[in-house]
């Protein structure tokens, strides 16, 4: 009885950190400039989730926000949700996300949340869900639309961002860098 009663104990605020960290990128999901792929500010709380809460809850925030939208409450880009948007072009980037947050997680819980751990960590998660989400990204343009080369995919999905995300993960570093140092999650 007592193991259980202190396991649960240790597992509320594990809950209430993913809850919170769900909750983050579903607000970031809205702040949002509309093209074809969105500018937002999700990757910005997959960074901060994983490299605050490190690559176990890191990940299950980002799962649980996809599940969420999966079931159709609207917590993707432009307020959408359902299975249809995860099959869509852009669903391979909310894919990736685990991705993200299970690279910025697990190089934090190993290396530390300094500052070059931050940003390298980040820059390696949003490859790889760069790289995800291009291939899913053309697959799906060449069923719906047309053949699309890698080439073009990139300089549709990938190029117009990177400013954009190269100043999310700056963000997003100072952002874990100055709250590790403040709070212990």
């Amino acid at each position: 009885m007592e193991k259980t009663k202190k396991r649960i104990n240790q597992s509320l605020p594990d809950l209430m950190y993913t809850a919170m960290f769900t909750a983050l990128i579903v607000v970031c999901s809205q702040i949002c400039v509309p093209t074809p792929v969105p500018f937002t500010l999700q990757t910005l709380a997959v960074f901060v989730a994983g490299g605050l809460l490190g690559w176990k809850r890191g990940v299950l925030s980002v799962a649980v926000y996809i599940i969420l939208g999966i079931i159709g409450v609207p917590v993707f880009a432009e307020f959408s949700g359902g299975l249809s948007v995860l099959l869509g072009m852009t669903g391979g980037y909310i894919i990736g996300f685990l991705f993200t947050a299970f690279a910025v997680g697990l190089m934090c819980e190993k290396l530390g949340r300094k500052l070059w751990v931050l940003i390298v960590s980040m820059i390696i998660g949003l490859l790889g869900c760069y790289a995800f989400g291009t291939v899913w990204f053309m697959v799906v343009y060449t069923r719906q639309v047309e053949p699309i080369g890698f080439t073009a995919a990139l300089m549709m999905c990938v190029v117009p961002y990177l400013l954009f995300d190269a100043v999310k993960i700056a963000a997003a570093a100072v952002v874990v860098n100055r709250l590790d140092k403040i709070i212990r999650l």
